[in-house]
C-alpha cells in the first residue's frame, strides 16, 4: 500500500528578511509535491508582496485554515499574522518579530498535534523575536522547551560533516563553566542516537573537541579535558558509542580527520560552528536533534542586505526540506525494524535461500 506524502511545515521567519524568497524559489520545484505537502505558516498579503518584489508570476499558495484541508499537489499557506503588518524590507521591526512568533506558535502546535510530521523554518532575527512570549535564545532552546523540557542537540548537517555542540547560544564568557562531565555525556548519547535514528548509522564513530587550545596540552593550558571531557569520554566508551577525543579543534580541521567520523561533538558553538560554515555554507543544515519531532533549518540568517533583491541562494533552504523528509522515512524504518527484529534476519535468509539450495544440491 503506497504511504501518504509527509506534510511539512514550513514557517516565514523574519518577514522583512530572505524568509520568503527561499521558500518561494524552493516551491517552485514542482518534484517537491512528488516528495511531501509543504504548508507556509505566515501571511499570503506578505507571500503576495514578497512574490512582487521578486517578479515571480508562476507561482501562488493555496489558503487552508487547517493541515487537513491541504491540496497535496500545491504550495498550501496558513494565516497566522495580523492583516495590519507592514513589510520593511531590511529592517528588524518588532511587528516582524511578532509575526516570526506567531507563525512559529501554531506551527509549533500543529506539530505537537501531529497534524504536520515536520517543521522547516525560516530564518528569524533573535532580537525582535524576543518577547514575554519568546524568551529563547533561538528555535533549538524554544523547541526543547516545547517538547523535551530536558536537552536536545544543535546537529549542523551537510555532506562534508555533521558538527553538534555542547554549549549552543550563550555568552563566550560563560563557556567553560556550563561545560560539565553530566552534559557531554548526555550530547554524546544524544548525538549517537540520532547518527542510528535519524541518519541510518549502524555503528556511528564520533570525535569530540576539546574546550582549550591543544586540548590543553595535558594540563598546560587547561584541565577541563583531564578533569571533565577526558572522564566524560570514557564514560560513554563503557555503553559502546564509539567516541574518540578530545581532539584539538585546529588540527582536527588540518587533517584529514573529518572523513574517519560520521560526526563532531564541539565543545561551544563557534568551535564547531566557523568550520561548519566556512565549508558548508551554503548547503548546511541546522537540525534539532533529541526531539520526538523533527525541524531543521537553513544554515544562515535573515540576509536582511539581500532581502528583496532576488539574489538569495536557497539551497540551505532546499536541503532542509531535504534533510526532514529523509529523517522522517528513517525514523519510519528504523521503528519498523525495531517493532519486528526478526525482519532483517528473515531478509538475509530471504537473500541467502538460492546459495542454500545450491549447496545443498551440491551436497556442501
Amino acid at each position: 500500500m503506497k504511504k501518504e506524502k509527509i506534510i511539512i511545515g514550513i514557517t516565514q521567519g523574519d518577514v522583512n528578511g530572505i524568509g520568503y524568497e527561499i521558500i518561494i524559489k524552493t516551491l517552485l520545484d514542482n518534484r517537491i509535491y512528488e516528495m511531501c505537502t509543504p504548508i507556509v505558516y505566515g501571511s499570503p498579503k506578505i507571500a503576495a508582496y514578497h512574490r512582487k518584489a521578486l517578479n515571480i508570476d508562476n507561482f501562488s499558495l493555496n489558503i487552508i485554515k487547517h493541515p487537513s484541508e491541504a491540496n497535496h499537489k500545491r504550495a498550501n499557506i496558513i494565516n497566522c499574522t495580523d492583516e495590519n503588518i507592514r513589510v520593511e524590507l531590511g529592517k528588524s521591526t518588532t511587528m516582524a518579530g511578532e509575526a516570526a512568533y506567531s507563525a512559529l506558535e501554531r506551527a509549533t502546535e500543529d506539530l505537537r498535534r501531529g497534524d504536520i510530521q515536520a517543521l522547516v523554518t525560516a530564518p528569524i532575527n533573535k532580537h525582535n523575536i524576543h518577547s514575554e512570549k519568546f524568551n529563547f535564545p533561538g528555535h533549538t532552546e524554544y523547541l526543547e522547551n516545547k517538547f523535551s523540557g530536558n536537552s536536545s542537540l544543535m546537529l549542523m548537517v551537510s555532506d562534508v560533516m555533521k558538527v553538534g555542540v555542547v554549549v549552543g547560544h550563550q555568552p563566550v564568557s560563560k563557556i567553560a563553566s556550563l561545560i560539565t562531565k553530566e552534559d557531554i555525556i548526555n550530547k554524546i548519547q544524544l548525538l549517537n542516537n540520532s547518527l542510528i535514528v535519524d541518519f541510518g548509522i549502524r555503528k556511528p564513530r564520533i570525535a569530540v573537541f576539546g574546550l582549550n587550545p591543544h586540548a590543553g596540552d595535558n594540563g598546560i593550558i587547561g584541565t577541563e579535558e583531564m578533569e571533565i571531557i577526558s572522564p566524560a569520554i570514557a564514560e560513554t566508551k563503557k555503553s559502546g558509542i564509539v567516541v574518540m577525543g578530545p581532539f584539538p579543534a585546529d588540527g582536527f580541521f588540518g587533517s584529514d580527520n573529518v572523513r574517519k567520523f560520521d560526526a563532531i561533538l564541539a565543545m561551544y558553538h563557534d568551535q564547531g560552528l566557523v568550520p561548519f560554515k566556512a565549508l558548508s555554507f551554503d548547503n548546511g543544515v541546522n537540525f534539532t536533534a533529541g526531539l520526538p519531532v523533527i525541524r531543521t533549518s537553513p544554515a544562515h540568517g535573515t540576509a536582511y542586505e539581500l532581502a528583496g533583491r532576488d539574489m538569495a541562494s536557497i539551497n540551505s533552504f532546499r536541503q532542509s526540506l531535504y534533510l526532514a523528509i529523509d529523517i522522517y522515512k528513517n525514523r519510519e524504518e528504523y521503528e519498523e525494524l525495531n517493532a519486528n527484529p526478526l525482519r532483517p534476519q528473515r531478509d538475509l535468509l530471504d537473500k541467502m535461500a538460492p546459495n542454500a539450495e545450491l549447496a545443498e544440491l551440491s551436497g556442501n
